[in-house]
């Protein structure tokens, strides 16, 4: 080895920090999640993000804002551990290799497949989520009263059968790539650029900055489908379909498949930035350390 070479020590992501950050993101910000549910299966839109809120907190109390919260947590733990997993693991892998950042076409695609993937391994957590946080707006007597995600999860395989508990496991994988392309690889890239400026080191702030444009991306990207999912998978069978279920939503105009955008960004931006900043926490303290010479 040259006398001359410098040592330096990174840390990098462990494959499960992805599902850790975004459960404490999630614990976070899930009334936001659950208002965003409500808005977008009314059939008209009758209240916006507040009145839904007041309504909630008058008819069933505030702890009824954390309505399915162990579905939530359960999804992060399927969904978002696999797709950080897939992605932070093929990327580090790959970047060692090439002893440089991966082009952002590459990281593109590689956040679509881990996206992908999670989204429809969590898709039974996911419908599960939906239905106990729309619970608290039907009538009593319509109620699923799910008493957490486990006893939601069997009661639906009991009741409905297994296939129905990926029912919109197709809409769920996509938005899992919108999102995740929006998220992953745009926060990679606006990180990437940011400190690339010099102007700022790889420090709290960056990742704030980064990740407050990658929440944004991913906001826009994945609303339409996002709404789609939810609408299937609060269903009782009057959807044949996502064919059936877009086109239905389409006749209410082009602004159906953007209703809760507000809220879901209200919800998703600030999820996507505490989950980095926890996420670049636990790698900065608890991370694999690589030495490398230089």
């Amino acid at each position: 080895m040259n006398r001359d070479s410098i040592m330096t020590e990174t840390r990098v992501s462990r494959w499960y920090f992805g599902g850790i950050a975004s459960c404490a993101a999630a614990c976070c910000t899930h009334p936001l999640d659950l208002i965003k549910v409500h808005l977008q299966t009314q059939q008209e839109v009758k209240m916006r993000m507040t009145g839904m809120a007041m309504q909630v907190v008058r008819s069933d109390g505030v702890l009824a804002l954390y309505n399915g919260l162990s579905a939530s947590l359960c999804r992060q733990m399927t969904y978002s551990m696999t797709r950080f997993a897939i992605y932070e693991t093929v990327r580090d892998k790959i970047s060692s290799q090439n002893q440089g950042p991966m082009p952002f076409y590459q990281k593109i695609l590689l956040a679509a497949f881990g996206g992908l993937t999670g989204g429809f391994i969590g898709t039974p957590a996911d419908m599960v989520n939906v239905r106990m946080q729309n619970d608290v707006k039907l009538p009593p007597e319509l109620r699923r009263n799910y008493a957490h995600a486990l006893d939601g999860l069997l009661r639906v395989w009991k009741e409905e059968g297994i296939r129905k508990l990926f029912s919109g496991a197709s809409m769920a994988a996509s938005r899992g790539a919108m999102v995740t392309v929006g998220q992953l690889s745009c926060y990679d890239q606006a990180k990437q650029l940011v400190l690339g400026t010099g102007l700022m080191t790889d420090n709290i702030f960056t990742h704030f900055v980064a990740s407050f444009i990658a929440g944004g991306c991913a906001t826009v990207l994945c609303q339409p489908m996002d709404v789609v999912k939810t609408r299937l998978m609060n269903s009782k069978g009057e959807y044949r379909g996502v064919i059936h279920c877009l086109s239905d939503t389409g006749k209410l105009g082009p602004k159906a498949f953007y209703k809760g955008l507000v809220p879901a960004g209200i919800r998703l931006i600030p999820h996507t930035v505490l989950t980095f900043i926890f996420l670049e926490q636990l790698r900065l303290y608890f991370g694999i350390r690589v030495i490398t010479s230089t």
